[in-house]
């Protein structure tokens, strides 16, 4: 197909999505009705939790943002916050969705007693008038669990990052940031003052952006660009809803274990939702900040397989691409190192018909390898080590050649016990007689790319225990 052509059908790709970008979400010049607010957790995810013995009756006076946090931008001050101020209202709703407390109203306490007061007042007129008694005013319910904390943490931009590819005036690019909002909530008990449970939960804002856009010259004065993307940012008020609602669902978990609320079902108590809970609360301990799942994924003993390109550097001019084939058993020494032990096969070539040299060779080294990711299913390594090399036939005076290896490559398990490997090496001699010439001022050597398969047998050193048993 003529690049003409080709740049034409791309122009015409990206004007139709410049032209259909408005009516992805929403019709241009069209607003939307009112809807009911988004919800993050349905009912039937309410649903597991068990049925409460019980209501508790909670006071929420202030559950407030305490990050001082403004709304990040990237140029210019912003005095709009970072978070909503409304999460008491948020924690009330989530709290009467639960299901397993009754609320009452306290954040604004002076205007209840206020209309209590007017309605007294009323009563009291009403009954002076006409000589009817009025009834009194029932009690306002008094809470035996107090609810405290707020929004503690908001952090923007821990994760950002993107990509791109332009070729001749065409191009696309993505763009994405992570900021994370952390919610920390207490009970104190009313009649002593004692924090009876605190439980704390976090929650992602994911912020993302993708463009395409053409600037071309089309014709001769005739430049054509156009554009087209979107952007999408995660909304604040639904990350802190749901970090909240969280932290409710885990505040009624965690208050089983001292029978501060119990279950109307007993067997409730170690029932697959709390049984799921504790298994979350486990797992927890395993993640990092940025949320990875970091735990033990290789085993102590491994065994590898690995085919390779090579390329010939001595005293020979035109080296020649060969081949060659390895084998490999790791023992760890830890979860970042191991030592390994290789042992393979190649062979080294020069020449427009490999007629300057060629010759095959056998190989074995040790050293250690060093990973930089050890917990993660991708990680990149770094290796060195030493080793000797036999030709055959005999080329010189020696048989067996010491060498030097240092290398890196990166490691991606498919399974854990099955894992992709890619590297680069680099193996130098100590001496100059790899090829059978001894000349110039540097000593033999050649590099290596290589690609194989790592088996690990056993299982993964526990790095702690993960494992939480209700009492």
């Amino acid at each position: 197909m003529p690049i003409s052509l080709v740049r034409r059908v791309a122009a015409g790709l990206l004007l139709g999505l410049g032209a259909c970008t408005p009516y992805l979400h929403q019709h241009a010049l069209t607003t939307q009705p009112a809807r009911l607010g988004s919800e993050l957790r349905t009912p039937a995810q309410w649903g597991e939790l068990p049925v409460p013995l019980r209501k508790t009756v909670v006071a929420v006076y202030k559950f407030r943002d305490q990050t001082g946090q403004y709304k990040p931008q990237a140029n210019g001050a912003s005095f709009s916050t970072a978070v909503t101020q409304g999460a008491t209202t948020v924690l009330i709703k989530a709290l009467e969705e639960s299901q397993w407390f009754e609320p009452i109203e306290r954040e604004n306490l002076g205007n209840l007693l206020n209309e209590r007061k007017i309605i007294r007042s009323t009563r009291q007129e009403y009954t002076e008038q006409t000589g009817q008694p009025q009834p009194n005013l029932p009690s306002l319910l008094f809470a035996g669990v107090i609810l405290e904390g707020g929004i503690i943490s908001y952090d923007a931009n821990i994760i950002t990052g993107g990509a791109g590819l332009r070729y001749f005036g065409v191009g696309a690019s993505g763009q994405y940031r992570q900021d994370r909002v952390t919610v920390y909530l207490r009970a104190v008990s009313t009649s002593t003052g004692k924090v009876l449970k605190t439980v704390y939960t976090s929650k992602t804002i994911l912020s993302q952006q993708i463009t395409a856009g053409l600037f071309q010259f089309v014709d001769f004065k005739r430049l054509l660009e156009t554009e087209t993307g979107f952007t999408y940012n995660e909304p604040s008020e639904l990350a802190v809803k749901d970090a909240i609602e969280k932290s409710v669902q885990a505040l009624v978990y965690e208050g089983f274990d001292d029978r501060l609320w119990v279950p109307r079902d007993t067997a409730a108590l170690h029932g697959p939702a709390r049984q799921a809970y504790l298994r979350e609360k486990a797992e927890n301990l395993n993640i990092d900040v940025l949320g990875r799942v970091q735990v033990p994924r290789r085993a102590p003993i491994a065994l590898g397989l690995a085919g390779a390109a090579v390329q010939y550097r001595g005293d020979f001019a035109q080296p020649a691409q060969t081949f060659g084939v390895e084998a490999t058993l790791r023992v760890a020494l830890g979860e970042t190192a191991s030592l390994f032990l290789n042992a393979g096969q190649l062979r080294l070539a020069a020449g427009p018909t490999r007629n300057f040299f060629n010759n095959a060779y056998a190989y074995a080294e040790g050293g250690l390898l060093l990973r930089l990711l050890p917990r993660d299913r991708f990680t990149p390594y770094a290796l060195a080590g030493a080793g000797a090399t036999a030709s055959t036939p005999l080329l010189g005076s020696r048989r067996v050649l010491p060498h030097l290896v240092a290398g890196l490559g990166a490691e991606y398990l498919l399974t854990p016990h099955l894992g992709l490997s890619l590297g680069a090496d680099a193996h130098y001699f100590l001496n100059d007689e790899l090829d059978g010439v001894v000349s110039g001022r540097y000593n033999d050597y050649y590099w290596g790319a290589r690609a194989g398969v790592v088996l690990y047998l056993g299982r993964p050193r526990a790095a702690r225990a993960t494992r939480l048993t209700p009492p």
